[in-house]
C-alpha cells in the first residue's frame, strides 16, 4: 500500500481516585506540562492494558507474548506436538534458536532481552522439524547443530506477525533482521487540569483477634489522584499492512485497536480502587499527511466549572482540533465521534461541527472500516 493513511484516536476520559501506573515509589506517574504538575500513565502501560485486551478477545494460537524465555516457549510446543520428552525438546529447541544469535540471560535458558513473538510463529517453528524430531534429538551436539543452522527459523520470526506485534513493533538491538517497525503510536495520558497527590492511610483488622487486643493488624499508605485524561493514539494503515502482509487484516487489527484502546485500562491497585471507567469522547480523525496530537489543547490547564472539567475538556479539543486544521490547511478525509454528553446544547452542537454528527461506539468503528476500505480501493 503506498498512499499513507494515520488513524488519529483521541480519547477524553475521566478516572476516579485510583494509581493506574505507579512509580519508583510506588505514586502514580505524574508529569509538569503547562506550568502545572499533571496525572500521567505511560504508553507502556495503556499498551499493555490494550494488548492484554487483545488476548482476552482472541483465539489462544492468535496471542503474542513479550519475554525472556522463548527458549522454554519453544520446547514446551515441541513436547506437545513430538516424542520428546522435557529435556530432549529443551536441547532442540535451544540449538534451533541458537543461529539466531540471540543473547543468553543471566539465568540458564533465559535471554538477555525480552523478545515479543507470536504463539503461532513459534508453531511455524515447530513445523519446521517435528516430522525429524526424534532423529535429530539422537544426534550429538555438532551434528544437531549442522542439521539446524540452515532452517528458516529467522523468517519464520520476520513473518506471520500476531496483530500485537504487527502495531506495537518489535526492537532487537543487536538483530535487526528482527526488527518490527511499530503501526501504532501511543502517548502518555494527561490529566487535562493540574493534580495533587493524595494519600489513603489504610489499616487492616485481624479478624482473629481477641476482644481485649486493640491495634490494626497492618497499617499502610497508597498514593493515588483523580483526573480527566486526554488520551491519543495513532496508527499507520500503511505499516501495518506491510507488517501484516495483507489488508483485510490490517482492516481487523485497526478495528481491534480502537476497540480495546478506547475500553482498556491500566489495572495498578484495581482491587483498592475499583476505578474502571469508559470515555466521555472517542473522536476519530483519518489523515493523509501526517499524525498530530491535539494535547496542545490543555497547555493552559482546565479549571472546574459548573459544567465539569470532562465536559470543558471535550470542548477544548473541538476548539484545537477547528483552529489547527483551519490554520494549517489540513483536509482529513475521515472524521467521527462518540460522546456521553448531553445531546442538546453547545457541547454537542461544538462536537458535531469538529467531528460529525454524534454516533454509538459501534457504529463509529463499522463507519471507520468502511472510510478505510473505500481509500484503500481508491488508493489502487
Amino acid at each position: 500500500m503506498d498512499k499513507r493513511l494515520y488513524i488519529d484516536v483521541h480519547i477524553v476520559q475521566t478516572v476516579p481516585p485510583a494509581n493506574l501506573n505507579r512509580d519508583d515509589q510506588g505514586n502514580p506517574k505524574e508529569a509538569y506540562f503547562g506550568g502545572v504538575r499533571r496525572a500521567r500513565v505511560s504508553s507502556q502501560a495503556w499498551k499493555r492494558a490494550t494488548r492484554t485486551a487483545f488476548a482476552q478477545n482472541a483465539p489462544e494460537q492468535d496471542h503474542a507474548t513479550r519475554t525472556k524465555r522463548i527458549v522454554a516457549e519453544l520446547a514446551k510446543r515441541l513436547a506437545a506436538r513430538t516424542a520428546l520428552d522435557a529435556e530432549q525438546s529443551a536441547r532442540l529447541a535451544a540449538k534451533l534458536l541458537e543461529p539466531l544469535g540471540i543473547k543468553e540471560g543471566k539465568k540458564a535458558g533465559d535471554t538477555a532481552y525480552l523478545l515479543f513473538f507470536g504463539y503461532r510463529q513459534l508453531e511455524d517453528i515447530v513445523d519446521l522439524v517435528a516430522d525429524q524430531a526424534v532423529d535429530l534429538a539422537a544426534m550429538d551436539d555438532e551434528q544437531l547443530a549442522a542439521a539446524t543452522k540452515n532452517l528458516p527459523v529467522a523468517q519464520k520470526l520476520q513473518s506471520g506477525h500476531p496483530m500485537d506485534v504487527a502495531l506495537f513493533g518489535r526492537m532487537v538491538a543487536d538483530i535487526p533482521s528482527l526488527n518490527v517497525d511499530a503501526a501504532a503510536q501511543v502517548a502518555h495520558a494527561l490529566s487535562t487540569h493540574a493534580v495533587e497527590l493524595e494519600f489513603d492511610y489504610y489499616t487492616a483488622v485481624d479478624d482473629e483477634n481477641l476482644k481485649e487486643e486493640t491495634g490494626a493488624g497492618m497499617i499502610g499508605t497508597i498514593g493515588f489522584n483523580s483526573a480527566t485524561l486526554y488520551r491519543y493514539a495513532t496508527i499507520g494503515l500503511h505499516q501495518l499492512v506491510s507488517n501484516l502482509g495483507d489488508t483485510e487484516a490490517a482492516l481487523d487489527a485497526v478495528e481491534a485497536f480502537v476497540q480495546h484502546f478506547a475500553r482498556s485500562i491500566p489495572s495498578g491497585h484495581q482491587n483498592s480502587f475499583a476505578h474502571r471507567t469508559l470515555p466521555s469522547l472517542v473522536a476519530v480523525v483519518v489523515r493523509d499527511d501526517q499524525p498530530v496530537n491535539l494535547v496542545s489543547a490543555y497547555e493552559r490547564p482546565v479549571a472546574a466549572r459548573a459544567e465539569g472539567i470532562a465536559e470543558t475538556s471535550a470542548l477544548r479539543l473541538a476548539s484545537e482540533y477547528e483552529r489547527a486544521t483551519r490554520q494549517w490547511g489540513d483536509a482529513p478525509v475521515h472524521t467521527a465521534v462518540c460522546h456521553t454528553f448531553a445531546p442538546e446544547g453547545e457541547t454537542a452542537e461544538r462536537l458535531s461541527s469538529a467531528f460529525g454528527t454524534q454516533q454509538t461506539f459501534p457504529k463509529l468503528t463499522v463507519g471507520l472500516r468502511a472510510t478505510l476500505i473505500e481509500l484503500v480501493k481508491q488508493a489502487g
